[in-house]
């Protein structure tokens, strides 16, 4: 399943415009890293990632998705199947998935990867905080459901979300499934599914 970054024309870099306000050349930094980048994840970014979700999650349920070992573990097991937003090599905003095999999520998705099937779960999505209210989190999100599109044997991405995160995903093309099985402390979720094209996608569009 696994594919290298630059195969996906949904995970290349792209490069920001200079802001017009900046008077010369020779006054702006020199960057050696892209302004912006869309790249698999690896454990050697779980720090990063952890510290953003644990800001975006506790304060408002007190829970965390994913600790830091299963981070790690599933940017271990298959980075593939994550992604992540930097800009001047920070990282703002990312998606951790892992494999599954069953029609519906049951507990112990949140902390198995399965290989070699045609689901995918989304564990989480998180923006930094100084860049929420920015559209990054529908942005990576499509990225993201483009890039599962080009490999090969998927066929659906699968989460759990709370009721008011409905709206959000649905506009990102999910469907309800009903209530899910998954609870986290006294949070209860409802289950989305989203189709993937897989290999007949891939077929029709020569970049991937």
């Amino acid at each position: 399943m696994a594919q290298q970054l630059h195969s996906s024309p949904f995970l290349r870099p792209f490069f920001l415009k200079t802001p017009v306000s900046v008077a010369s050349p020779r006054r702006q930094r020199r960057h050696t890293l892209p302004a912006s980048e869309f790249r698999n994840l690896t454990p050697q970014d779980a720090i990063s990632v952890f510290e953003i979700e644990r800001e975006a999650f506790v304060s408002v349920s007190g829970e965390c998705p994913l600790t830091l070992e299963e981070v790690l573990g599933f940017l271990g097991q298959c980075p593939e199947l994550s992604l992540g937003w930097f800009e001047e090599g920070q990282l703002v905003a990312f998606i951790i998935g892992s494999g599954w095999d069953k029609e519906r999520l049951a507990q112990e998705a949140m902390s198995t990867h399965v290989g070699d099937t045609a689901s995918v779960h989304i564990h989480v999505l998180s923006v930094h905080r100084h860049c929420r209210q920015q559209g990054k989190g529908s942005i990576l999100l499509w990225r993201y459901l483009q890039y599962l599109r080009c490999q090969p044997g998927l066929r659906r991405a699968l989460l759990v979300c709370e009721e008011f995160l409905v709206p959000f995903y649905v506009k990102a093309g999910f469907k309800e499934k009903g209530p899910s099985a998954v609870s986290v402390g006294s949070l209860t979720f409802i289950e989305m599914e989203y189709p993937l094209g897989g290999l007949a996608f891939a077929r029709r569009n020569s970049g991937c």
